[in-house]
């Protein structure tokens, strides 16, 4: 299968940051949009420049409620988790292997830091150690299908 998305520098585990973590609950880093050279995407939590219309329309970046969060995460919202989480995390775990719902509870049980630094191990390609797409079933940069 050809590979989708072919980035000209190679991504580290390492430019993974708390920033990178969506409201959501997903590794913005992840994410096709961040990886990719031309009209990169620098997550959820970044300004607009890059954005595609549906991440713009985001009912849960959006969320009003989400606003006022202490935290900044889906997680602390009275109706968590709300329909739209709900229905994003089941497409998430049914064709990308990981849950929003599990990432959110994940960084309340242990924080933002030891969330990342575990999205840090868990997403490096072992075999060139580049950063993985979540959207793609292989690494973007030597190739690796990812079982």
């Amino acid at each position: 299968m050809p590979l989708r998305v072919r980035p000209r520098e190679k991504l580290l585990p390492q430019v993974l940051g708390p920033e990178l973590i969506a409201p959501c609950g997903m590794n913005c880093g992840l994410c096709t949009a961040y990886v990719r050279d031309k009209k990169g995407c620098l997550g959820c939590r970044a300004g607009d420049e890059g954005k595609s219309k549906s991440c713009l329309a985001c009912t849960i970046r959006n969320c009003e409620t989400l606003r006022w969060s202490e935290s900044g995460f889906c997680v602390d919202c009275e109706r968590f988790p709300c329909p739209r989480l709900k229905r994003l995390d089941v497409r998430y775990r049914t064709k990308y292997r990981m849950s929003m719902l599990e990432n959110l509870q994940t960084i309340q049980a242990t924080g933002i830091e030891s969330f990342v630094a575990s999205e840090q191990e868990r997403w490096a390609c072992p075999e060139c150690g580049g950063l993985q797409c979540v959207h793609v079933p292989e690494c973007v940069y030597c190739g690796h299908v990812w079982p």
